[in-house]
C-alpha cells in the first residue's frame, strides 16, 4: 500500500473511541485508596495519567481528543509544565501532522537549564515565539491548577495569548475556580466524578 492509498483517519473521537480511552485510563491510570497529591491534599481517587498517555492506543485517542478541542479553540500552540504535560504534547504533534490538523508544541521548564540557553520554554525554532499567538495550556490532570498557571504566567511572559487550558482529567477539586480567577477556562476531556 502507498502513502497515497493509505485510508484518510477521520478528524473527530467518535463516541466508541471516547470510551474506549475511558476504559484505558480507568485501566492504566486510575486507583482508589488513600494518597497525598502534589498539591498535599490528601484523596481517595488517584489519577497518574503517565501510564494511560504512554501506551500506544492511549497516546492516539489522548491525542485525537485534545486536537478535537484545541481546534475548537483555535490554537496555534498547546503547551505545558515539565512533566505532565510532555506525553501528550509529543503525541498531539505527530497525530495532528498525520492527520493534516498540526498545532505546534512546547513544554514549560519548571528551573531553566544551567548551561546552553537556558530558556524556560523548549521546543520552538530559532526564529518561532509565542508572541501574539493563542495558546491552550495544557497538563494531564488538574486538581489545584496552580501548575497549570505556572505554565500560564511562562507562556504570558513570553506575550501568548492564554485564554484556555485543557487536561485529560479535571479532579473537580477547584482548578476551574482558581484558573477563572486568572482569565482562563478551564476544559477538560473528562471529569473525576465520572470515574467515581
Amino acid at each position: 500500500m502507498t502513502a497515497a492509498s493509505l485510508p484518510t483517519p477521520s478528524v473527530r473521537l467518535g463516541d466508541g473511541e471516547r470510551a474506549e480511552l475511558f476504559e484505558i485510563i480507568a485501566e492504566r491510570s486510575f486507583r482508589r485508596g488513600l494518597f497525598k497529591l502534589s498539591s498535599g491534599i490528601e484523596s481517595n481517587l488517584y489519577f497518574n495519567l503517565k501510564p494511560a498517555m504512554m501506551h500506544p492506543r492511549g497516546a492516539y485517542l489522548s491525542a485525537r481528543s485534545f486536537l478535537d478541542i484545541l481546534h475548537q479553540e483555535r490554537a496555534q500552540y498547546v503547551g505545558g509544565l515539565e512533566m505532565g504535560a510532555v506525553p501528550i504534547l509529543g503525541a498531539v504533534a505527530a497525530v495532528g501532522e498525520m492527520e493534516g490538523r498540526p498545532v505546534k508544541t512546547f513544554f514549560v521548564r519548571k528551573q531553566p537549564k544551567a548551561h546552553g540557553t537556558r530558556d524556560l520554554v523548549e521546543g520552538l525554532g530559532p526564529s518561532e515565539t509565542l508572541s501574539g499567538q493563542r495558546v491552550v495550556v495544557t497538563d494531564d490532570v488538574a486538581t489545584s491548577g496552580a501548575s497549570i498557571y505556572r505554565a500560564i504566567e511562562t507562556a504570558r511572559a513570553a506575550g501568548a495569548q492564554v485564554e484556555s487550558a485543557l487536561v485529560l482529567v479535571n479532579r473537580e477539586e477547584g482548578a476551574a475556580e482558581f484558573l477563572a480567577e486568572h482569565g482562563v477556562r478551564l476544559l477538560s476531556v473528562f471529569r473525576a466524578s465520572q470515574f467515581a
